[in-house]
Order: C-alpha cells, then sequence, then structure tokens
C-alpha cells in the first residue's frame, strides 16, 4: 500500500509573507542606520577592515554595495530573508492559526522595528530564521530535504554564526536539533563539537579569510569582569589593579551593570584600565580564572547584577537600549533615515519595549516552560515528532543563549536578545497540540506573577536611569549593581 502525498506548502501563508515583505521594503527603505551600522559602512568604503564589528557582514556589503548606494542593498537583504523564513514555516504548518500567529509575530511592531535597523544583530536574525525556515519547510511536511536546500542553509548558518562571538551558543543546538535522526547524546555532542569547532575557527576566518585586523575586542570580557572584582574586593594581586586603580573605579563609577562602555570610554576610566589593557587576551583571562577562584562571590555578584539588567528584570522604567531607533546616526556617509510612516511605528514599538513583551526575562521564563510542557506531551505521529523536535530545537536554542550570558556579555541592548525572543515565539506555533492541567496552568501562572510582580515593583520604586547614552557613562545604578564597597 502506498504512503499518502506529503502535504504542499500552503499559498496563502506565502502571499501573505510576500505582501509583508513589499509593505516593509516600502515603509522601511533605506532601514536605520545606528552608531554600529555607520562603522561598518565607512569600514566598508575605506577598506579598512577590524574585528569590532562582523568582518563578514563588511564583506557582504561590499558584494552588495554596486547594486545600491548606502544601506538599501543589506536593509533589503535582511527584511527578504526575514519574511522567506517566516512565510516558509507558516506555509508548512497545519492550522490557519497557526500560520496567522508566525506571520503576526513578525509583524509586531518590535521585532519588526528592529528588523528594518541595519545591525549585525538584524542580520543574525534573518539569516537564522530564514536557514530554519527552508529544512522546516521539508521537515514539518515530512519530505527529504534537496541537497540544494541544505547548501543554502548551511551557508546561511555559516553567516550566521560569524554575525556574534555569541551566536554559536544559540545556533549549535538548533543545527543539532534539525539532524533528522539521532536521540538526546548525538544532539548533544553535535552541540559541543559545532560549537568548539565555531570558537577555535572564527579567529582564523576573520582575520586571515576576511582580512580583518585585531582590534582587541576579545579583551573587553575579561577587563568588564575583572574590574568588577577589583571594585567588590579591593583584589589587586589576582586581578592585576592597584589600590589606587581600584579607588578611581570607584571615584569614576566605571564599573556599570548595563555595560562595559566606562572602561574603555577616554575621558572616564581607559587610563585606569591601560595596564590591564597592555596585557595579552590570553593572559586576561587567565588571569580572571584565577580572580573567579579567590572571590566567586564578587564574581557572582558582578555577573549576576549585569544579568538582571541585561535581562531587564529589577531595573528602572523605561531603562534606556529597548527601543528601536526613530532616526539614523548622524554622519557624513551620506546615510538617510526611512520615513514619517516608519517613525510613527518605531514608537509604536518603543511603547512596548516598556512592556514585558520588552523584557528578555519574560520569554526566557516563557521558554523554559513551553520546553517542559513539550517534553511532557506525547508525540506519537511522524508530524508530531517533526514539530516536536524543532520547537524543542528552538527553545533549546533560545535558552542556551540566555543563559550565556551569565558568563558571557558586557552590554544589555534588547536587540541582544531578539533572536531568543523570536526564537520562543515561533517555537509556540511550532508545537504540537500541548496536553493543559490545571496544575500546569498554576506553575505557569506562579512563574509569571514571580517575573512580573517583581519587575513592576522595581520600575515603579527605583530612580529613573539616564536617557542618553553619555549620561549612561556615569549612571549611579544603586542597589540593582550589587556594588559593596
Amino acid at each position: 500500500m502506498s504512503s499518502a502525498p506529503a502535504p504542499r506548502l500552503a499559498r496563502p501563508p506565502l502571499i501573505v509573507a510576500g505582501v509583508f515583505a513589499a509593505a516593509t521594503l516600502l515603509v522601511f527603505a533605506p532601514g536605520y542606520a545606528q552608531y554600529d551600522t555607520v562603522a561598518q559602512f565607512n569600514q566598508m568604503l575605506s577598506g579598512q577592515i577590524d574585528d569590532w564589528h562582523p568582518p563578514v557582514m563588511v564583506w557582504l556589503w561590499a558584494w552588495l554595495h554596486p547594486l545600491a548606494r548606502g544601506t538599501a542593498p543589506v536593509f533589503a537583504t535582511q527584511v527578504l530573508l526575514y519574511w522567506t523564513g517566516l512565510g516558509l514555516i507558516a506555509a508548512a504548518l497545519p492550522g490557519r492559526w497557526r500560520q496567522a500567529g508566525v506571520l503576526a509575530l513578525g509583524a509586531s511592531p518590535l521585532f519588526l522595528g528592529w528588523q528594518v535597523v541595519v545591525l549585525k544583530d538584524a542580520q543574525m536574525v534573518a539569516a537564522a530564521i530564514a536557514a530554519f525556515g527552508i529544512v522546516a519547510a521539508f521537515q514539518l511536511r515530512g519530505r527529504p530535504i534537496p541537497l540544494a536546500a541544505v547548501a543554502i542553509a548551511a551557508a546561511l548558518f555559516l553567516y550566521a554564526l560569524l554575525l556574534r562571538a555569541n551566536a554559536v551558543f544559540a545556533l549549535a543546538p538548533l543545527i543539532a536539533a534539525l539532524l533528522p535522526t539521532g536521540g538526546i547524546v548525538r544532539r548533544a555532542i553535535t552541540t559541543v563539537a559545532i560549537t568548539v569547532a565555531v570558537l577555535a575557527a572564527s579567529g582564523a576566518v576573520n582575520h586571515r579569510l576576511l582580512g580583518a585586523s585585531a582590534s582587541g575586542v576579545e579583551k573587553t570580557q575579561p577587563l568588564f569582569d575583572l574590574a568588577g572584582i577589583a571594585a567588590r574586593t579591593d583584589a589587586t594581586a589576582e586581578t592585576g589593579l592597584s589600590p589606587t586603580q581600584v579607588a578611581q573605579l570607584r571615584a569614576r563609577r566605571c564599573v556599570s551593570p548595563f555595560f562595559w562602555d566606562p572602561l574603555g570610554e577616554p575621558s572616564l576610566c581607559a587610563d585606569v584600565m591601560a595596564p590591564l589593557n597592555a596585557v595579552p587576551s590570553g593572559g586576561l583571562y587567565v588571569r580572571l580564572a584565577g580572580a573567579v577562584l579567590r572571590h566567586p562571590i564578587a564574581y557572582a555578584e558582578q555577573r549576576l547584577s549585569h544579568w538582571n539588567v541585561t535581562e531587564r528584570w529589577l531595573v528602572p522604567a523605561r531603562l534606556t537600549g529597548a527601543a528601536p531607533p526613530t532616526d539614523n546616526e548622524p554622519n557624513d556617509l551620506g546615510l538617510v533615515p526611512p520615513g514619517r510612516a516608519a517613525a510613527g511605528w518605531q514608537r509604536v514599538a518603543a511603547a512596548l519595549a516598556d512592556t514585558p513583551l520588552g523584557w528578555p526575562i519574560a520569554w526566557f521564563a516563557a521558554a523554559m516552560l513551553l520546553a517542559l510542557g513539550i517534553v511532557r506531551t506525547p508525540h506519537d505521529t511522524p508530524n508530531a515528532g517533526a514539530r516536536h523536535r524543532l520547537a524543542l530545537g528552538l527553545l533549546a536554542s533560545a535558552i542556551a543563549l540566555e543563559a550565556s550570558f551569565l558568563f558571557v556579555s558586557i552590554a544589555s541592548d534588547l536587540r541582544y536578545h531578539l533572536w531568543p525572543m523570536l526564537a520562543t515565539g515561533v517555537a509556540g506555533f511550532v508545537a504540537p497540540r500541548l496536553e493543559i492541567s490545571r496544575r500546569k496552568v498554576v506553575v505557569a501562572g506562579t512563574v509569571a506573577l514571580a517575573v512580573m510582580l517583581p519587575g513592576l515593583t522595581a520600575r515603579a520604586l527605583l530612580p529613573a536611569a539616564p536617557t542618553t547614552y553619555q549620561a549612561m557613562l556615569t549612571w549611579d545604578a544603586g542597589s540593582i549593581a550589587l556594588l559593596r564597597n
């Protein structure tokens, strides 16, 4: 007896995704340019590339530059990849509400508001969701994946992995989940192997293959944490900072839970950190390991205070860095912003960013609850099995990246969390129908209250944070900085 033919991709979601893509290009062209955008465009024009920003994005920009001026070609690429991925996922799902949900999620002001900014973070989201969508379009329908589709998805994943130093923590478990066979042990081994390979090879790719010069960006993490430990403990021998330098770190408010930037600012703290900055990066990491072993509580305070702020949990209301831009970074390179309609949309996105929808901690909690619910839901049909595996892959990607911020993160912009937030939302629509019980509802409600009530209370009681970058450089974060001295 012959098996039933595999279902085709649903046409309406593909059409709607195409309409959304066209509308995005029409309203938001040529995309918004922030500080990083301008720096990368300048590198592309001058040919002087360093590794502070992803060299692979400069390479792509140089390749696309003959097609159109400014941000337009890179902007169009990320918009088309974004909607292609979401459209393919939606078209492969059963049920109109699931299809509509995926597309509505992509069109929501907060996600789309950031996706029209020409940044490595938006590029990573676009490349990763397109790669996932290409594979999922076949696996969700139980069809073999053509070699050409595998090659395109692999190229997109490779590009996404090179866009951010921490992208591997998100994408390694997702790639492992896309393997059609293999149990949890095989996928875990694959995840570790991909992570090790990418971390080992990315430097050579950036410097030797793409021709980028070393900027010292790899030093920012140990400098950030060494300064944090020193400011909390008076440690000198372990951190390499003298008592005078430690006193200056405190007096100048160099240690901020929001970001590492004051430590590198010439007018503030760069001179204090200069002796440490002169140490090779390998030596800094060895020194950090020793300081962590000697002062584990101070290190925990340093990392938890930053994690709290980057997760936007117990923080002041309207903490800067969450809303997408309404204008371009000032520049003399001819990079112009979109029009008034786009700015109006961005203001709606800014309002949403101040709600729990703009709290990464809320999405993190939702990802863990959803993963637990999927694991405990039977999946005894091939289609349900694929949806189960792919949804868990998306959630593992989201959870792994958010958890990595406990150890590897130096800044608190919301854009760093766009992928785990979107992956969690998409996973909710990809997942098979969950078995809902009263106990599960109580657990979910309890977790939601445990996240929301402290977050809302903090926003009601904590003093407002500055609203400008310059003022944030000397922000007194008070008790949320967990500074004991």
